[in-house]
C-alpha cells in the first residue's frame, strides 16, 4: 500500500498510489487565470481504480476546479472566481473585487508508507495584492483500503487575519440569494455525476441545502466505463467551536442538478467575523471510495476513523 510522491516545483504534487499505479491526486500550486481567482486546487482526484471524480474549468462555471478551498465574499472581495454577487443586481463581471490565494512555501513534502503529507503556507490577497490573510495548509491521504477500495483525505486549513480591521468571510446567501452557501472547501464533481445521489445519516435528496450533518454522502455513475464512485465529507465535530469568536456550525452546500457539487459551507447563513490577529481553524476529511456505497456501510466504514 506504499504511496510515492512526485514534485514538479513551481507546478504541481503528484500522489500515486503504486500498488496499483493510481495517481490519487495532483495538487496544482501553479498560479493560473486571474479572472479565475488562482489559488491551488486538487485535479485530478482519481479512486483507487483509477476512476475521475472531479471536474476541471467546466463550461458553466471556470473557476470550478476539482477541490479546492474559497471565499466567494471576504470583505468585499471575491476570491471564488468569476462574477461577483451584488444583491438586486445579480452576478456582475467586478474584476477588481476578484483575488487570489497565493502560495508562499511548503514546510513538509513526505510520502512515507500508506501516509502522504502536503503542509504548505499561503497567503490571501484582494485584487490590489495587499496581504489580508495568512493559512496554513495541509493536506494529508492516509487509510488506504484496497479490500475496500477506498481511502482517506484530510484537508486542515488555519487562516489568520493580517489586516488591522475584521475580515468578513461571507457567501452569496448571507448577501441576500438563497440556497448559495457556497464558501470554503468545494468539490466540483464530474459532469456524469449530475443527478447522482446524496444523503447524510439521517436524510436523503433535494431537503439537504443548508442543513447540518456529521457527513454527507455523494454517489455518482461514471462516463467511460462501469460503475459507481462514493464521496463522503466529514466536517471535525471541532470546527463548530473553534476561533471567530464563536459557534459557526457547518451546513452543507449540496446539488446535484445542474451539477455535482459539495462544500461544507462556513457561512451559509450568516457571516464568519475573524478579528484582527484571530485564527479560523477548520479541517476536514474526504473518503474516495469505488462503487455505490449505501447509508450502513458509510457508518461502518466512518466509525473505524475517529477523529
Amino acid at each position: 500500500m506504499t504511496l510515492a510522491l512526485t514534485h514538479a516545483h513551481g507546478d504541481r504534487i503528484t500522489v500515486t498510489h503504486e500498488a496499483t499505479g493510481t495517481e490519487l491526486f495532483a495538487y496544482v500550486y501553479r498560479p493560473e487565470a486571474a479572472w479565475e481567482a488562482p489559488k491551488p486546487y486538487l485535479h485530478p482526484l482519481r479512486t483507487l481504480s483509477g476512476a475521475l471524480v472531479t471536474d476541471y474549468r467546466p463550461n458553466d462555471h471556470r473557476w470550478h476546479k476539482g477541490l479546492q478551498l474559497t471565499a466567494s465574499h471576504l470583505s468585499g472581495q471575491n476570491l471564488w472566481g468569476g462574477n461577483t454577487y451584488v444583491h438586486g443586481e445579480g452576478y456582475l463581471p467586478l474584476p477588481e473585487k476578484v483575488g487570489s490565494m497565493a502560495h508562499t512555501a511548503f514546510e513538509e513534502v513526505r510520502a512515507q508508507g500508506d501516509r502522504a503529507v502536503i503542509a504548505e503556507r499561503l497567503t490571501w490577497h484582494p485584487h490590489g495584492g495587499e496581504l489580508w490573510a495568512e493559512e496554513e495548509r495541509s493536506v494529508e491521504v492516509s487509510d488506504v483500503d484496497t479490500d475496500a477500495g477506498s481511502w482517506t483525505l484530510t484537508w486542515s486549513s488555519a487562516v489568520t487575519n493580517r489586516r488591522s480591521e475584521p475580515l468578513r468571510l461571507g457567501s452569496p446567501t448571507t448577501h441576500g440569494r438563497p440556497a448559495a452557501g457556497y464558501t470554503g472547501l468545494f468539490w466540483r464533481g464530474p459532469r456524469a455525476f449530475r443527478d447522482g445521489r446524496v444523503f447524510t445519516a439521517e436524510a436523503e435528496g433535494g431537503d439537504l441545502m443548508g442543513s447540518q450533518a456529521d457527513w454527507l454522502a455523494y454517489t455518482g455513475e461514471h462516463d467511460g466505463r462501469d460503475g459507481h464512485a462514493t464521496l463522503v465529507f466529514e466536517h471535525d465535530p471541532a470546527n463548530d467551536h473553534t476561533g471567530a469568536g464563536g459557534t459557526h456550525p457547518a451546513h452543507w452546500f449540496v446539488r446535484s442538478d445542474p451539477f455535482a457539487a459539495v462544500a461544507p459551507s462556513w457561512a451559509f447563513h450568516q457571516e464568519l467575523v475573524l478579528a484582527p490577529g484571530d485564527t479560523l481553524a477548520r479541517r476536514y476529511r474526504v473518503t474516495l471510495a469505488d462503487g455505490a456505497w449505501d447509508r450502513d456501510r458509510v457508518a461502518a466504514h466512518l466509525r473505524g476513523l475517529p477523529w
